[in-house]
């Protein structure tokens, strides 16, 4: 065998892990529920994505994987009217930022591990 394949066989039971705990935590936030696909109903796809988080001298502290959706097979218009997207805004850092350093506060990392949004859906997605 070759050592990239060795390496992945060696870490295949983390990325297992890794999968097996974003199926976990979807069911635990009820993210789906099973049904049988509606005579008008149309699939979208899914796929994994993996990430390795390393720390500064390159060892890897964690591995995620995260199941999405392929949404660029939806149309405008047909499958979805509206887009959205949670971000942070430079400046909105730069304000938490400043009033820290005004009161001598500490500024602490959070990773959140799986975060939701508390949106409801109109519409039935199948997702596959």
């Amino acid at each position: 065998m070759n050592p990239i394949t060795i390496k992945l066989y060696l870490e295949s039971d983390k990325w297992l892990d890794a999968m097996n705990s974003e199926m976990q935590s979807m069911k635990d936030n009820q993210v789906w529920c099973l049904v049988d696909l509606s005579p008008k109903g149309k699939t979208i796809g899914s796929k994994w994505l993996f990430k390795k988080n390393t720390e500064m001298e390159g060892i890897v502290r964690t591995y995620k994987a995260r199941l999405v959706a392929k949404g660029y097979t939806q149309t405008y218009g047909v499958d979805y009217e509206e887009t959205f997207s949670l971000i942070a805004h430079v400046r909105a850092i730069r304000i938490l930022i400043a009033i820290a350093t005004f009161y001598d506060y500490e500024i602490w990392k959070m990773d959140v591990k799986n975060a939701f949004l508390n949106g409801y859906l109109d519409k039935d997605i199948y997702m596959v």
